[in-house]
């Protein structure tokens, strides 16, 4: 009978483990650094006639901080950067395309039924300052407008303290593109719009705050 409590015993205890170990991969933390790197689309639009950028473009680099409000409420301020060059048949170009938005966030997981309990969904959205400076000679070209961003996040819990996520953003620039005369005085100006697909991590500061 001894021998059966110990087996029974053990048992729970690995299931109560188990339970606990992944309720606080669901919980919520409160403050968190997130580090991305991926490529980049800016549109062709947002050149002047006769230029335009490559369809991919490396390197893109997102550094952000979060704070959760509530454990599907929160807020970040993130700094992007991107760097995109002339495609093939375009004069030549390179642009430092950098950014800073404050952005509300939005994480819907726990109403979702079907997701796996490591994955978290967090959409987030908000308006930003952008910083397009061509590089060399075209320098006068720099620009500074307003952008509005939104994307999309799929994390993946490694630990209560670590999870790895892909972002699908996009960047629209508020602002349209001054009239050069002539058209290739532009060359290198940039006021448009940035897709951008990123790899990153996301590593908790603080403990559950918001937990379920």
């Amino acid at each position: 009978m001894r021998h059966y409590f110990k087996q029974y015993l053990f048992f729970f205890i690995i299931v109560f483990v188990t339970f606990n170990s992944q309720a606080q991969i669901r919980d919520t933390a409160e403050w968190k650094a997130l580090f991305a790197v991926g490529v980049n689309y800016p549109t062709t639009d947002g050149f002047v006639k006769g230029s335009y950028a490559k369809a991919v473009n490396f390197p893109t680099i997102n550094l952000g901080i979060q704070r959760m409000l509530t454990t599907e409420y929160g807020v970040k301020l993130d700094f992007g950067f991107n760097r995109f060059k002339n495609d093939d048949d375009t004069p030549d170009f390179k642009i430092n395309y950098s950014r800073i938005n404050a952005q509300f966030i939005y994480d819907p997981s726990n109403l979702i039924g079907f997701l796996p309990i490591r994955m978290r969904t967090v959409l987030h959205a908000g308006p930003g300052i952008t910083f397009a400076k061509p590089l060399g000679t075209l320098g006068e070209n720099k620009q500074t407008f307003l952008n509005l961003l939104g994307g999309l996040e799929l994390h993946y819990a490694i630990n209560d303290k670590l999870s790895v996520y892909t972002d699908v953003a996009y960047i629209y620039g508020v602002t349209s593109l001054d009239d050069y005369n002539p058209v290739l005085s532009g060359l290198g100006a940039f006021n448009g719009s940035v897709f951008n697909l990123t790899f990153g991590v996301a590593v908790s500061l603080s403990g559950c705050q918001y937990c379920n």
